[in-house]
């Protein structure tokens, strides 16, 4: 199945993480639900860091799902916001925290953002728009050079 929930925040770098907003920050716990008991990861976040630890203490957002949810969402397959809105995940908290949660676990593969997609479309369509300026153009000097 690829990476597991646990092996991607084992494995999440402590560095500078230019996608969390600078200026949020705080705790969330998440609570992994499967095989009769429950795992804790702890989040602190602030200064666009995540320290992860194993810890069952309180936190400012909790989100409890089964096991399968959170590693499918590490895997990139299953987008925070569907899961919430299937009611797969429990929240309980500071929901401002979720958009963090957002950020830290990775996003489907081949994803883009959607102001890289406008950019790209408005591109593209300044392109095409010099294009046919560059093709009318030669079209009206041709014009002009068969006239008498």
């Amino acid at each position: 199945m690829g990476t597991t929930a646990a092996q991607y925040l084992q494995q999440l770098s402590p560095d500078r993480r230019p996608d969390l907003p600078e200026t949020t920050a705080g705790t969330l716990r998440l609570d992994f639900r499967g095989d009769g008991c429950t795992e804790h990861w702890y989040l602190n976040v602030a200064d666009q860091h995540v320290r992860v630890t194993r810890s069952a203490d309180d936190a400012e957002l909790v989100v409890g799902a089964d096991r399968t949810i959170f590693d499918q969402m590490a895997s990139g397959k299953l987008h925070l916001a569907q899961a919430l809105l299937r009611n797969e995940l429990a929240v309980q908290g500071d929901l401002r925290l979720l958009m963090l949660l957002r950020r830290i676990f990775p996003g489907p593969t081949g994803a883009r953002h959607p102001r890289e997609l406008g950019r790209a479309a408005l591109a593209a369509g300044r392109a095409a728009s010099a294009g046919r300026a560059s093709v009318a153009g030669r079209a009206s000097v041709a014009g002009r050079d068969e006239q008498p």
